[in-house]
């Protein structure tokens, strides 16, 4: 007899964190490894924070907290929205999670059925396909290239529409290509959907301050849209705040309120201390952690001048986050040191195995002719990792 469920067989290990174990395992072995696989800013919390958390503790913040969240936590979401985004949110419409990551599922599991489709940009989110199928979704794929930065058009959507589509879920700057979706680009998007009433938005805007081009678009901006888009966010990227584990959307409120009820049954409210930190992170203007992401511009600039040296890598700019998405194709059927690579997979392993150097496939990002690189690390750790990855391919 089977102990496990078809679900949980049928679920994939998150490519990400399964790197980053392979990378901690040779680590214990001894071996010098250079970690640009997680998705983690290697910044600190900033002091303002931390000593908002050290308060909550000596204000005695111990107990259960409301399953959407700390009343003030909401209201300063509604003002992070209303003052970044120029989305109107009121307390009933906002729901506070132990990360994005569980904003997401909560919706999924709130709004699809046994095969409801949902549209995906590839490349998207490792975790957007597997949490779309382990609620009774089907994931549609919509190819992207590096030639047109990884962005979905408004002929793709529509060509990718059934009478099964129940979402999109796209994010902006992008997991794992660093594209941004400018706000002409949204509005054509939003233009199709127009068609077709029923069809809700997820905009994942995780990544929203890390943005080296500016004017950052909501597609909830458009009136047109408000009322069918969920927006997701958190403080995991900007603040460096990945282990607090705090995210939020903003939402219709039918839909924010099925995600509550949900919530109440699975994981109850998020950690006392961390929603009291948040308050002051998001009440703190952006200029506050600028110094992060103009490090991250420079960085951007270094890694990609370093690998547009390297024969056979294809890189296109990304406009915000902390990634490069280089397609490495030109690789496959190539034989290096007695090794044959026939796909991105094993090309991230001989990386590992050869170089030293933790990366992601692109095949866990709906891409399977690029790999993830992350230059949240030091610009001395990105310099020496892609010369061993230089020398490991020579």
């Amino acid at each position: 007899m089977n102990q496990l469920s078809d679900r949980i067989n049928s679920l994939s290990t998150s490519a990400t964190l399964a790197m980053a174990a392979k990378a901690r395992e040779l680590r214990e072995e001894g071996k010098d490894i250079i970690g640009l696989s997680l998705g983690e800013p290697d910044f600190d919390t900033p002091d303002f924070i931390k000593e908002a958390a050290k308060q909550a503790i000596d204000d005695n913040y111990n107990s259960y907290t409301p399953v959407d969240g700390y009343a003030e936590l909401k209201d300063a979401i509604i003002t992070k929205f209303k003052r970044d985004n120029q989305l109107d949110y009121n307390r009933q419409q906002i729901v506070v999670s132990t990360g994005a990551k569980q904003s997401l599922f909560n919706i999924a599991s709130v709004m699809l059925n046994d095969g409801d489709e949902v549209i995906l940009p590839c490349p998207y989110w490792v975790s957007y396909s597997d949490i779309v199928k382990l609620n009774g979704g089907v994931p549609i794929e919509v190819k992207t290239s590096i030639d047109n930065d990884f962005k979905m058009t408004p002929e793709q959507l529509e060509a990718a529409i059934t009478p099964k589509t129940k979402m999109i879920w796209y994010s902006s700057p992008c997991n794992p290509s660093g594209s941004v979706y400018s706000k002409k680009e949204l509005r054509a998007l939003a233009d199709v959907l127009q068609k077709y009433p029923n069809i809700y938005v997820v905009s994942d805007e995780i990544y929203e301050h890390i943005n080296f081009v500016g004017g950052h678009c909501s597609i909830a901006q458009f009136e047109d849209m408000f009322e069918r888009t969920i927006t997701v966010n958190g403080v995991s990227k900007a603040f460096a705040m990945t282990g607090w584990r705090i995210g939020y959307i903003g939402a219709p409120t039918t839909i924010a309120r099925a995600c509550n009820k949900i919530q109440g049954q699975v994981t109850s409210g998020a950690n006392c201390i961390a929603q009291r930190a948040v308050i002051s992170a998001l009440e703190a203007t952006p200029d506050n952690v600028q110094y992060m992401i103009d490090e991250f511009k420079e960085r951007r600039q270094l890694i990609l001048g370093l690998l547009r040296e390297i024969d056979g890598f294809s890189c296109n700019e990304p406009e915000g986050a902390f990634y490069v998405f280089p397609d490495i194709s030109a690789y496959f059927g190539k034989t290096i040191k007695g090794q044959t690579i026939n796909n991105a997979s094993e090309f991230a392993m001989y990386l590992l195995e050869n170089a030293n150097v933790a990366t992601v496939t692109g095949d866990a990002f709906g891409n399977p002719n690029c790999i993830r690189i992350s230059y949240a690390a030091s610009q001395e750790q990105i310099i020496e990792a892609v010369k061993r990855i230089k020398d490991a391919l020579s």
